[in-house]
């Protein structure tokens, strides 16, 4: 009896660790950090969005002015010319929300340029990724970068370095 008990436990181990999954890791903060195209990329990004927050900044200091000079001579004016001076400020307003909505919208020049430069690096670490993962028959890899639940990792299981290595990268 005793053997049997012995022989199920050995088959029951043996069963489990086969259908066992293998885990990994990586860093994709690290690995975007590491990639020279990304940082360009993103210092070219990070220069556009300056240039246009300050070429709105400007519209919206002129509006500024013009505001306070309505302000300072609205007791001189005749109604007619408030009524100009208050549409002229207004069509301002609508102008500078446009161009920032041409920048910084959803479907912005930002956001279509920001789709050109990173996408394909993005593309090719996760083309990378996947590659591992079949290479090294691993049932799952977590984003450490990406708020991944782990309160431990082993760093043998970090394969970052790997991706990096895939995409031609040293580090």
């Amino acid at each position: 009896m005793k053997k049997i008990l012995i022989a199920s436990f050995l088959f029951l181990c043996l069963a489990a660790t086969s259908f066992a999954q293998k885990f990994a890791f990586v860093d994709t903060d690290y690995i975007l950090t590491s990639i020279p195209t990304y940082q360009s990329a993103q210092d070219q990004l990070d220069l556009m969005s300056k240039e246009w927050q300050e070429e709105v900044e400007i519209v919206y200091n002129e509006i500024e002015k013009l505001y306070k000079e309505y302000q300072a001579e609205k007791v001189l004016l005749t109604e007619d010319m408030k009524q100009k001076r208050q549409e002229e400020i207004i069509q301002k307003e609508r102008e500078v929300k446009e161009l920032q909505k041409k920048y910084f919208g959803s479907e912005g020049d930002l956001f279509k340029k920001r789709q050109e430069l990173i996408e394909p690096i993005q593309n090719d670490i996760f083309n990378a990724i996947k590659e591992i993962a079949t290479d090294g028959n691993f049932g799952v890899i977590f984003d450490a970068a990406g708020g991944a639940n782990m309160l431990y990792s082993n760093p043998k299981y970090d394969k970052s370095d790997l991706v990096l290595e895939k995409l031609g990268f040293k580090n």
